[in-house]
């Protein structure tokens, strides 16, 4: 099996979806959200324009059509320098999805890297509340970064705190067809 996680968008899906099959690997499709902390209609001075990276994948026709949503509302309503969506929209589109709680620059990491675990913690407690804690992992990733390495021992905590399961990910980009 091989993902899609487009920043902010599903434009490549149907043709990452079409080659996959074609070469007998099955395509999961997904999209690397950007969440604010406040509501999507909030527009603070760029200077404080918060936007944690989120990893969502669909595992049904459900949760498709959820991504579908959540892409255009970001666009749609939430729109302030990127497609921006929020707690509250995530919690009504989140059936039929997985969700990886993120990179780096996801907010329970961001929390954790500003020593502030007691808002890391109740940020693990609200994503768990919104997609259920079989379909809620903590995503550790390990690139030789230092504030990697503190995350992810904050994150093997926390997922035995909160009776999560953890998933290892890597940041994958390609530019170029080629790549």
């Amino acid at each position: 099996a091989v993902a899609i996680t487009d920043h902010g968008v599903l434009y490549g899906v149907v043709d990452f979806y079409r080659a996959a099959t074609a070469a007998g690997v099955k395509p999961i499709v997904g999209i690397e959200a950007y969440v604010t902390p406040g509501s999507r209609f909030d527009r603070p001075p760029r200077r404080d324009d918060i936007r944690y990276h989120m990893n969502l994948l669909a595992v049904s026709d459900v949760g498709y059509r959820n991504l579908m949503t959540l892409a255009s509302r970001a666009y749609l309503e939430g729109f302030y320098y990127k497609p921006r969506i929020d707690k509250e929209t995530l919690a009504a589109h989140s059936e039929g999805l997985i969700c990886l709680s993120g990179c780096i620059t996801g907010e329970i990491n961001q929390f954790i890297q500003n020593e502030d675990l007691d808002g890391a913690r109740k940020s693990v407690g609200e994503f768990r509340d919104i997609f259920g804690p079989e379909n809620f992992f903590l995503e550790m990733h390990d690139h030789g970064l230092e504030q990697q390495a503190l995350c992810n021992k904050h994150l093997l905590e926390f997922g035995k705190e909160f009776d999560l399961q953890m998933v290892a990910a890597n940041d994958v980009h390609f530019l170029n067809k080629n790549d």
